[in-house]
């Protein structure tokens, strides 16, 4: 896209050394009269005091930067057009025709959403996109989150939890279709940031796995947590340059624009930038499904909610799980003025937000909670460059470390000092026409448990990720009709039961003549030999 385009190719650079190469000068002086045409030109104060690997860092990477657009962006975004006498939007919940419970749906539907959704698995036309750009700063760790043990006793990571759901969903529409392993594909498609894409790529190259012989346990090699390497593709979330209160491009150092992730709506330019688009139309993708990597209980390419879209022939779908109560800091799935959309908690009053269903007076008018978890046709993808320029852009206020343009210096700033621009993923849906978009409600306790804060938070925590994950695996063992026992007599305990023995809660019946014991894994059906 031009707001991304690279400066002019072509142009001859002269070689420094093996390490470095200095932009030629028709090219440093096209690109500094860019920037200074645009009011941005001190991006350049300390070029010329820069070594051959300085100079050429600093020249990449604003040639990677549309100044015109980054202007355009940053006026809008702190200085959004003012309209008189505006109405105030008409704020509705979704039309039923649109709208789908697990709660309370048919078992006949969502028995045959799953099944077509295997047979779209079986077909090879479903793919999984995950935003994993988020590194676990806040948990603590310096890895990146789909890294983070949440404190299984296996030790499984999000990542591996959610590759063995990929295995498994593969295998079971394999088995459905008499088809050999390796026939049926969901391709992985990881979007990293910057910071995260080396040591995500080299923790799924160097992925292990723990094995049960004759009663031991061992740790081997399980590169890419048994999928194949040539179906998990990582790409990288783009970037944009923080901006100052005066609305100038800040330096961070004498060689570097400081920059900040684009926001998870910025998944939509890096899918077509990144060339992932094209690679889901070399290989027939046709459904696409898109979530974040903190949430443990993610049904990752979920036949159901492939089934259930496909059926609808909608472009984007959602998933949401009721919100607990009027007062739950959570964003909304709604129609606005006829359009899908999202409004944020903040965005409502008390009386719109406690106001009851007119249908049944136990339940909120507005209670669809955004989980982030959503179905992409490949159509609207590949469309993408028809309106992601319209995506707004929002601003974060932030202490943003910098360099003095007249000492040189850094400095820490004490308060708020710049912004940063970031699209969200849902500002798209206003864009579709109201038949196009669906909505699948889902029970919060089997499918949305995020990983947000710290261990010891006691709430979106390692603590409750892991809590969710073994209560889940008992429900479905006991749902079998397997008796339970706890240890201890503590009744909190729960069973981890491995991805790779059950999707959702099904093939658990080769336990039926057992007793088990909580805390337990159910990791194997039989040892490994």
């Amino acid at each position: 896209m031009e707001g991304l385009a690279k400066a002019t190719a072509g142009v001859k650079n002269i070689i420094i050394g093996e390490s470095a190469t200095v932009p030629s000068t028709d090219e440093l002086t096209e690109l500094r009269e860019k920037y200074e045409k645009t009011g941005q030109g001190h991006v350049f104060t300390f070029y010329d005091e820069l070594d051959a690997t300085g100079k050429t860092s600093l020249y990449e990477q604003l040639a990677n930067f549309d100044p015109e657009y980054i202007n355009d962006i940053t006026e809008t975004a702190l200085h959004p057009p003012k309209t008189e006498d505006v109405v105030a939007p008409k704020l509705e919940p979704l039309p039923d025709a649109a709208t789908s419970s697990i709660l309370d749906s048919k078992a006949e539907d969502l028995e045959n959403w799953f099944q077509s959704g295997l047979d779209l698995v079986a077909e090879n036309k479903v793919a999984v996109v995950l935003m994993a750009g988020g590194q676990g700063t806040r948990l603590g760790s310096s890895a990146p989150k789909g890294c983070f043990d949440i404190g299984l006793i296996t030790k499984k990571s999000l990542f591996q939890l959610q590759a063995e759901r990929i295995l498994k969903v593969q295998q079971l529409a394999a088995q459905k279709h008499c088809k050999n392993e390796g026939e049926v594909i969901v391709p992985w498609y990881v979007m990293t940031s910057g910071p995260t894409r080396k040591p995500t790529e080299e923790y799924f190259k160097n992925a292990t796995k723990t094995v049960k012989v004759n009663g031991a346990y061992k740790t081997v090699p399980n590169p890419y947590f048994g999928l194949k390497e040539e179906n998990v593709v990582f790409f990288e979330q783009g970037v944009l340059p923080c901006i100052s209160n005066e609305g100038k491009i800040i330096l961070e150092s004498k060689s570097k624009v400081a920059v900040a992730p684009d926001g998870n709506g910025g998944l939509y330019q890096a899918l077509i930038t990144s060339g992932v688009v094209a690679d889901m139309k070399k290989r027939a993708v046709k459904h696409i499904h898109a979530y974040c990597v903190d949430n443990c209980l993610v049904k990752v390419a979920d036949p159901v909610f492939i089934g259930f879209a496909a059926s609808k022939n909608v472009d984007v779908a959602t998933k949401v799980v009721r919100k607990r109560n009027a007062k739950e800091s959570v964003g909304l799935i709604i129609q606005k003025d006829g359009k899908p959309d999202v409004v944020e908690y903040s965005e409502i009053d008390a009386e719109t937000a406690e106001a009851k269903d007119s249908h049944n007076s136990q339940l909120l008018k507005f209670r669809a909670a955004n989980i982030v978890n959503h179905y992409y046709s490949y159509d609207f993808l590949e469309s993408i460059p028809e309106w992601v320029r319209k995506l707004p852009h929002h601003i974060a206020r932030k202490k943003i470390p910098y360099t003095d343009l007249e000492s040189g210096n850094s400095v820490k700033p004490e308060k708020p000092n710049g912004i940063k621009l970031e699209q969200f993923v849902f500002d798209c849906f206003p864009f579709l026409a109201m038949e196009k978009f669906a909505c699948m409600e889902v029970k919060r306790e089997d499918e949305f448990s995020p990983l947000k804060n710290a261990r010891g938070t006691g709430e979106d925590d390692p603590d409750t990720s892991k809590r969710d994950i073994e209560q889940q695996g008992k429900r479905w063992i006991q749902a079998t009709g397997i008796t339970v026992t706890y240890k201890d007599d503590n009744e909190h305990a729960g069973i981890e039961v491995s991805p790779l023995i059950s999707y959702g809660g099904e093939g658990l019946n080769f336990l039926k003549q057992r007793t088990i014991q909580a805390p337990a894994v159910i990791e194997w059906e039989v040892e490994e030999k």
